[in-house]
């Protein structure tokens, strides 16, 4: 009797004690179920080490260090704030690239014409020197509730600068979200009608939330600003011939997310398919840029990949099958004269044969950003 009454007295004591220990620790976590044996940013890393020390060579070593280091930042200054922020980002030791720019000693022999670009003077994004990585504050609204500043990545204006969007002009962006691109293009106060869209719902509902954080209500008007939802590659049948300038800012294979987040990480197994369409889906997307330009207007394809497959590749195949299915004749632009003033910002790929690419480097640890500039004759 003793016994039986000592053992109810263990078991009461063992529920007592297990009911004050943790839910988290009451179960031993089965490793293989929770964690994958190949994360998806492993086999990015296995995949860019096979290819990209083929395509850069040399360089491969230093980009793959470059990428899996912390990313350097640019500030998209807001012309629409009130708030003065420039003297004091000046004051910290900032500087903003687009005024920093070395315009001698260009040289180029292209037929795509390489007279130096026009840049807006209203575009005005600053960064911290070379080797520096202090990092930006967020931003505070202003008075009328506008945030002074949109941090991204520098190199991502470079495309919008090579657009070359003047006075009046109708532009298309047709992978507008998040929203970085749209800024820097509204930056310039010179576009006559602007298209944004993004096949993604949600991504464009992240986009008009931006739109209304940076941008005046008066300047979103439907006159001025229209934002869809639609098929990106279908755009050529919607408005045919329509527009000065389409950027074609596609969706890649996001090199530097891809080796540091397994969160919404492209070489996640279960996104293979996905993966693998990615060239065909940009070709899609380009070619559809290219329907919705006018004759002599100019499309800017860009990616923030390193993959020749997915850059150089995409816009030969869009050259040729331009010409061949409708008849359309493009001309590559030389984007060299405006590489060179902005080298002393940003490290480019040599000898690249169409366009032109920022690599990564550890004292300036901006991009992948890979951009080439078309434009349409015919």
């Amino acid at each position: 009797m003793a016994l039986r009454l000592d053992a109810t007295f263990l078991i009461r004591k063992m529920k007592d004690l297990r009911n004050l220990t943790f839910r988290r620790h009451r179960f031993k976590e089965k490793w293989a179920a929770s964690h994958p044996k190949h994360p998806a940013t492993s086999l990015a890393q296995q995949q860019f080490d096979i290819t990209y020390n083929t395509q850069l060579g040399q360089l491969w070593p230093s980009v793959r260090v470059a990428l899996l280091s912390e990313k350097k930042y640019g500030a998209l200054l807001n012309n629409f704030c009130s708030d003065a922020l420039v003297e004091h980002l000046l004051s910290l030791g900032c500087r903003d690239f687009l005024t920093d720019i070395n315009t001698k000693g260009v040289e180029c022999d292209s037929e795509g014409g390489a007279s130096l670009p026009h840049l807006s003077p209203n575009i005005k994004c600053v960064v911290f020197p070379r080797g520096d990585i202090t990092r930006f504050k967020q931003a505070r609204p202003d008075a009328s509730g506008l945030l002074s500043h949109y941090l991204m990545d520098a190199a991502s204006v470079l495309p919008c600068l090579a657009l070359d969007v003047l006075e009046g002009h109708n532009v298309l962006d047709l992978c507008a979200a998040p929203g970085g691109k749209t800024l820097a293009l509204l930056q310039t106060q010179a576009i006559g009608f602007l298209c944004l869209n993004d096949a993604s719902v949600s991504r464009t509902s992240r986009l008009r939330k931006v739109l209304h954080s940076f941008i005046p209500k008066a300047l979103l008007n439907p006159e001025k600003l229209r934002v869809t939802s639609l098929d990106g590659t279908k755009w050529g049948e919607i408005e045919h011939n329509t527009f000065d300038r389409v950027l074609v800012d596609v969706p890649c294979t996001m090199d530097r997310h891809s080796l540091m987040e397994d969160d919404n990480n492209i070489f996640n197994k279960s996104r293979t398919v996905e993966r693998r369409r990615l060239p065909q889906l940009q070709l899609d997307l380009l070619m559809a840029g290219v329907a919705a330009a006018c004759p002599g207007g100019e499309i800017v394809y860009s990616t923030c990949t390193l993959s020749h497959i997915q850059n150089v590749g995409v816009v030969q195949q869009a050259i040729h099958l331009a010409q061949e299915n409708h008849g359309i004749q493009l001309q590559v632009v030389d984007l060299r004269p405006l590489t060179h003033m902005f080298r002393n910002t940003f490290d480019f790929a040599p000898g690249l044969h169409v366009g032109e690419m920022v690599i990564p480097h550890l004292t300036a640890n901006f991009g992948p950003i890979y951009m080439c500039k078309l434009r349409r004759l015919t």
